[in-house]
């Protein structure tokens, strides 16, 4: 299977399980949108599997023991003396919060 094939079932798998029950909705076009910026964005630091690199993993074990709203304002606020940026002129509230809730259930697979 070709990289973009492969890319895009995976994205197809991502999308397909977003109605996951507690988890914010938003647009499928958003919803997108987010998955490139995590990808390539969060993932220039993260890691483009988010396993590490200049920031810190991103997957279900290493997040598991840190809170989700610590998570989404972490993202939304970034952390000062630090290399992570704030999101808040790029991400509404709700959508650091579908990001977060995502990366938890282990995005992406």
């Amino acid at each position: 299977m070709s990289n973009s094939r492969l890319l895009s079932a995976l994205t197809a798998v991502l999308l397909g399980s977003l109605a996951m029950p507690g988890m914010a909705e938003l647009p499928v076009a958003r919803q997108k949108e987010l998955v490139h910026l995590v990808r390539q964005d969060c993932g220039s630091c993260h890691g483009m599997t988010l396993r590490g690199g200049l920031g810190p993993a991103l997957l279900p074990a290493t997040l598991a023991d840190k809170p989700a709203e610590g998570l989404v304002a972490t993202i939304i606020g970034g952390r000062p003396g630090t290399p992570m940026p704030p999101w808040h002129r790029f991400l509404a509230e709700d959508e650091a919060q579908w990001i977060v809730d995502r990366l938890m259930a282990g995005f992406p697979e």
